[in-house]
């Protein structure tokens, strides 16, 4: 008998050291462990969803349109350079419709046709033909836009040390972010939010029109500047504007350019961006590194358009806009513009992790604050105490003995649970609590059928340790369906729900697969311990 039940003591044992070992990173006695103990074993512990510890509930909407808009120029630059190669003298315009091409030519049509099967002819006259994208490839952009955006934001995120962010698609263009203990939330609204574009392009300092513009505005007077000039720029220039802070007095303006609308080179060809310090001025900058063909394309920009003016655009937003002195080889190059530390910080991550493929728009912003997940522990707290009380009293009262090996299984039951959520370092949530609670009233289940079916066997006049062999055989299989039941439904869960959820589902079937190995093994084995040390001649059931 003894060797029947001594391999179920080990393993109860074992169990629970492990437990309580994996669950310790999550208690205030952590911190007085000595530090042998903190470098070898589990110091991560129970991480605290957002519900819990505070944070930021994001929503954002990926704007699918642009990214169609986006694909559309880059088309248009590409094609005008194709054709242009090919010897063909015409002008290629993204416009509202799609992309225009003149003159109207089946030569050039081929051209295009060959090059972008996916665009369809929608226009032909015999001035121009117009082209737009097909149905089936406008929705693979814009579904393709989304996903990127989120591995996008994914890596910003990551390199912005937020600890176990949630993020996930929601609908066909919705994103939703969750960053649990962020304690500057505008800082991480504009790392995700940055569309992050860089491009560079040419002043367009010869065309009179130039001379004509201010220097400096004030903030605000941008659009008023803007409609003022609209009739007088040409097609293929623009006004942009870089911000200027004052050292001596902080005073912003906005300097003004006319900057040709053509992009010579953009962030795709980044392989590196970081922040070094300018020893002049002891100031931040971002240095910026280009692949092999990015580097290629830099030093033939520069070696065309020495003695002009290159822009360094971010987002429609000037940087810098120093002049080429010499053709730049090796690919690197410098983004200036009177940076604090974190902003150049924000701006080589934003570099590095890509540009968005298109903007996003935020349509949900919930700020979370710590004071208000303290209180929603506490209350966690307080109704699984209240719980555990409850269900602990009633086993007693009506179990007698019985119930206390129950309690004991139940108390058992939650020790391996807290201890295989921290080994899992999963996120702790308010639904989450709510199913341990959950999970403590299905141990208590368990237990009572059992305790019922024992007590159906004693009634029947059979001994002690028959009646109980006897009643978790037949309540076994009735315990197992609805603990299998319980177990699917939460894997569906944690399968199709997202955010606090997940929480619950990642608890509840926790509990439920602890509760079969306590409730069919932990007090299965505390009864044969029982039995086997003393004569029991009645069950106090």
């Amino acid at each position: 008998m003894k060797k029947k039940f001594f391999w179920r003591v080990f393993l109860i044992t074992v169990t629970t050291l492990l437990s309580i070992i994996f669950f310790l990173p999550s208690t205030p006695l952590f911190s007085s462990m000595p530090e042998l103990w903190k470098k070898y074993m589990p110091h991560r512990g129970i991480t605290l969803g957002l519900d819990l510890q505070g944070g930021l509930h994001l929503v954002f909407e990926v704007e699918g349109d642009r990214a169609v808009d986006i694909t559309l120029e880059r088309i248009a630059v590409s094609l005008t350079d194709i054709l242009q190669k090919k010897g063909f003298k015409v002008d290629v315009k993204k416009d509202i419709t799609g992309i225009s091409v003149s003159p109207s030519d089946m030569n050039i049509r081929k051209v295009i046709e060959d090059n972008y099967p996916n665009l369809i002819l929608s226009q032909s006259s015999g001035e121009k033909v117009i082209y737009k994208l097909s149905d089936k490839e406008t929705w693979r952009i814009k579904d393709s836009s989304a996903e990127q955006a989120l591995e996008i934001i994914r890596n910003r995120i990551d390199q912005f040390g937020v600890a176990e962010p949630t993020m996930h698609r929601q609908g066909k263009d919705e994103i939703v972010v969750q960053l649990p203990g962020v304690r500057d939330p505008k800082r991480a609204i504009d790392i995700i939010g940055k569309t992050a574009i860089l491009e560079f392009k040419l002043l367009d300092d010869e065309n009179p029109i130039a001379a004509q513009l201010p220097n400096t505005i004030l903030p605000g007077e941008e659009e008023r500047l803007i409609k003022e000039f609209a009739h007088k720029i040409p097609e293929d220039d623009e006004i942009l504007f870089e911000k200027v802070v004052e050292k001596e007095t902080g005073k912003i303006s906005k300097r003004v350019y006319l900057v040709k609308r053509q992009t010579l080179l953009t962030g795709d060809y980044l392989t590196e961006s970081r922040v070094n310090i300018d020893p002049r001025f002891n100031e931040p900058y971002v240095s910026i590194s280009f692949n092999a063909e990015g580097a290629k394309l830099f030093g033939e920009i520069t070696g065309a358009n020495v003695r002009k003016r290159l822009a360094i655009i971010l987002d429609n937003n000037v940087y810098s806009a120093p002049v080429i002195q010499e053709r730049i080889a090796g690919g690197n190059a410098q983004i200036t513009g009177l940076f604090t530390m974190d902003e150049a910080k924000d701006l080589a991550i934003v570099l590095r992790s890509g540009s968005l493929p298109a903007p996003l728009k935020m349509i949900q912003n919930v700020t979370v604050g710590p004071s208000l997940g303290r209180d929603s522990i506490e209350a966690g707290k307080v109704a699984a105490i209240i719980a555990f009380i409850a269900v602990v009293g009633f086993m007693i009262f009506y179990y007698r003995l019985s119930g206390v090996i129950a309690d004991l299984a139940l108390l058992l039951n939650i020790i391996l649970l807290l201890g295989a959520m921290a080994s899992l370092n999963a996120t702790l949530t308010m639904p989450g609590i709510a199913g341990i609670i959950l999970a403590i009233g299905m141990a208590v289940d368990s237990n009572v059928l059992m305790f019922e079916r024992i007590r159906e066997e004693l009634r029947a006049g059979k001994t002690v340790s028959a009646a109980v062999d006897s009643g978790y055989k037949k309540a076994f299989w009735t315990i197992f369906d609805s603990h299998v039941t319980a177990l699917i439904t939460a894997l569906v869960l944690f399968q199709f729900g997202t955010g606090p959820i997940k929480g619950f589902a990642v608890t509840l079937s926790l509990g439920v697969s602890i509760n079969l190995f306590t409730a069919l093994i932990g007090t299965k084995t505390a009864f044969d311990i029982i039995l086997s040390r003393m004569k029991v001649k009645s069950l106090s059931i």
